[in-house]
């Protein structure tokens, strides 16, 4: 559905915080569904853990974020938009993620109220959840 090339197009990010490889699945302003390919050779694998490398769940979380902003901006009727995340709620991280590991990233929107809106999102690698929680986010004029 969209490239890395498609992302930095739709993203305000830039390596190294673009935390989404590709967008594999969209149902505009609904869900969505991103891969991202936790690597070694990123910034972050060399200080968490050095020799043990474990990928941080703030990313983790950001990059669940990416994939709800995608769910948006993939609408041509978002183009100047910008969306922020809000707040995290129930976050729960239930395995290691480390490099060489495919997180699946999968978006809900929930209920969208003025400009927030709520997402139920989920990680998983090879089927098995590894994360999942709640985020909220607002969509904003790009300045």
């Amino acid at each position: 559905m969209m490239d890395r090339e498609g992302i930095e197009a739709a993203l305000p990010h830039r390596d190294p915080f673009v935390m989404v490889d590709e967008l594999v699945e969209v149902e505009l302003r609904k869900r969505a569904v991103a891969i991202k390919r936790v690597r070694a050779d990123e910034d972050w694998a060399r200080g968490h853990f050095p020799g043990n490398p474990v990928f941080p769940g703030v990313l983790l979380i950001e990059a669940l974020a990416q994939t709800a902003a995608l769910c948006y901006l993939s609408d041509p009727e978002m183009a100047g938009k910008g969306v922020f995340l809000l707040g995290v709620e129930k976050m729960r991280f239930r395995k290691i993620v480390r490099p060489g590991d495919e997180l699946r990233l999968e978006v809900t929107a929930t209920a969208e109220k003025r400009r927030i809106v709520f997402f139920d999102v989920e990680a998983t690698v090879d089927g098995v959840r590894v994360a999942s929680g709640s985020i909220m986010a607002t969509v904003e004029e790009e300045r």
